[in-house]
C-alpha cells in the first residue's frame, strides 16, 4: 500500500521536472489566467455575442487574420505554460515574445483606433494609453519576472542544478 502512495508522489515530481516554485507558479498562472480569460469572455458575450463576434471577424480578411492571430497567441501561451513545467527554456522566450507582440498591437490599435473594440484599451493620449497598457499587462510582467529574475529559475533553465 505504501508503494502506491510513493509512486504517485514520485510521478508528480517527475512530471514537474523538479521545477522551482517560481517557475511552477508562473506556469500555472499562465495556464489559469488564459483559461479563465476564455471562460469569462464566453460568459460575458453569451452565445449570441460569440456568434456575432465570429461572424463580424469573418467579414473581412484583415479581421479574420486578426482573430486567427489572437487564437494562435492564446494557444501558444497555453503551450508555453505547459512547456515551462517541463523545463523548456524556449518556452519562456516564446512567452516573452507573445507578450511583446500583444502589447505592441494593443498600443498601436488603441493609438490609431482600429476596429475591434475587444482589442482596444481606454485612453485619449499616449500617456493614458501607456498607463492602461501597463495596468493590463501587469500580471503578465509578474509572470515574466518569476521566470527570468530568480536565480533558481535561471539555473533550472540552463541545466545547472
Amino acid at each position: 500500500m505504501s508503494e502506491i502512495f510513493r509512486n504517485r508522489y514520485s510521478d508528480r515530481a517527475r512530471w514537474t521536472g523538479h521545477a522551482p516554485v517560481a517557475v511552477v507558479t508562473a506556469a500555472v498562472a499562465i495556464i489559469a489566467t488564459r483559461c479563465l480569460g476564455v471562460v469569462m469572455l464566453a460568459g460575458n458575450l453569451g452565445l449570441e455575442g460569440i456568434q456575432s463576434f465570429i461572424s463580424t471577424s469573418s467579414g473581412s480578411w484583415d479581421l479574420t487574420l486578426l482573430f486567427l492571430a489572437a487564437l494562435v497567441i492564446l494557444f501558444l501561451e497555453l503551450h508555453c505554460g505547459f512547456a515551462l513545467l517541463r523545463g523548456r527554456t524556449r518556452a519562456r522566450w516564446c512567452f516573452l515574445g507573445c507578450q511583446l507582440i500583444s502589447a505592441g498591437y494593443l498600443f498601436v490599435a488603441t493609438w490609431h483606433g482600429y476596429y475591434p473594440e475587444m482589442f482596444v484599451l481606454p485612453g485619449d493620449g499616449a500617456a493614458e494609453i501607456l498607463y492602461q497598457l501597463l495596468m493590463h499587462k501587469l500580471p503578465d510582467m509578474l509572470m515574466l519576472s518569476l521566470l527570468f529574475v530568480p536565480k533558481t529559475g535561471q539555473r533550472f533553465f540552463t541545466g545547472k542544478q
